[in-house]
């Protein structure tokens, strides 16, 4: 039974669960056995840790291993969208545009997943400068990758309207980039001014509303199950063709019985000609072919 439930959607479910819970593991450890220490990577006015600031210190393996997993697993998941749109798992790319815009999603992928591993390698404690860089890289990364993701589930959307995952997706991602532009926005001008604890504030809520947008792509996934073992979409479209020309013979079945009918009814009135012209009721099969041609008259009323 598991091995028909289980598919690609395992990848962003994966992913978002490490995710969730490698950030919960660095806030619980700070506020419960640090006691909401203050690390030397600290501002001395500020109180509140970065995510980076309990990364460097005693779990920064957690941090480093919690990243890679998440990104990895993060990428399978772009990678399997697109392997399953290619394959007619999920509702296909049919222009050249949106498999543009599928493989820039999947190149700023990467790039926000080689920025998400070197940010947690290269900390904040011993190598500021460098984590800044890789920080910017990771956030710029992924939101650009959901823009474009949000580009090429629009034109989905458009195509086939009669899937409404496509649409209900398209709107949880573009929620995404539109809060996380505004929230990254406010976390660098918190950080230039120097409120440093209304940017730590600001950093935690952006990875946690990063660990929703993760865990947006089983929508885009789960489809994938119904359509195993069979044509997938592509199979259903042959299935339409298929009925589209099962119907245009029942269509023709219908004509033929129609022109069939209609030379009953010609010969009903022929018939009726001949009883006009002086031939006698008591002529066998006179009472037949009257009734015959009350059927013949009756049929297109009836139809």
């Amino acid at each position: 039974m598991l091995r028909g439930i289980l598919s690609y959607w395992i990848f962003p479910i994966i992913s978002g669960v490490v995710w969730l819970g490698t950030l919960l593991g660095l806030l619980i450890y700070w506020c419960t056995d640090e006691h909401r220490r203050h690390y030397a990577s600290m501002d001395s006015l500020q109180t509140i840790a970065y995510i980076s600031d309990v990364g460097a210190s005693t779990l920064k393996p957690l941090f480093i291993a919690g990243c890679c997993v998440t990104t990895v697993f993060l990428d399978l998941s772009f990678g399997a969208d697109r392997w399953l749109r290619h394959k007619g798992r999920l509702v296909p790319n049919t222009t050249v545009t949106e498999k543009v815009l599928s493989g820039i999603c999947i190149v700023f992928a990467i790039i926000g997943t080689a920025g998400l591993i070197l940010l947690s390698i290269f900390d904040t404690a011993r190598h500021p400068k460098l984590h800044d860089v890789f920080l910017l890289l990771f956030i710029a990364g992924y939101v650009i990758s959901a823009i474009f993701i949000c580009w090429e589930y629009q034109r989905l959307g458009m195509r086939y309207r009669e899937h409404r995952v496509l649409r209900i997706s398209f709107w949880i991602k573009l929620a995404f980039v539109i809060v996380e532009i505004i929230l990254a926005i406010a976390f660098a001008s918190c950080n230039f001014t120097k409120h440093y604890n209304a940017a730590a504030v600001l950093e935690w809520t952006i990875a946690f509303i990063f660990s929703f947008y993760v865990f947006s792509f089983w929508i885009d996934l789960y489809p994938a199950v119904r359509t195993k073992g069979s044509g997938g979409y592509r199979g259903n479209n042959k299935g339409m063709n298929e009925h589209a020309g099962q119907s245009m013979e029942e269509q023709g079945i219908a004509g033929s019985d129609r022109t069939l009918m209609g030379e009953g009814n010609d010969a009903a009135h022929h018939g009726h000609g001949q009883r006009d012209s002086g031939y006698s009721a008591s002529r066998p099969g006179t009472a037949t072919n009257q009734q015959s041609g009350l059927r013949g008259m009756a049929l297109p009323n009836d139809f």
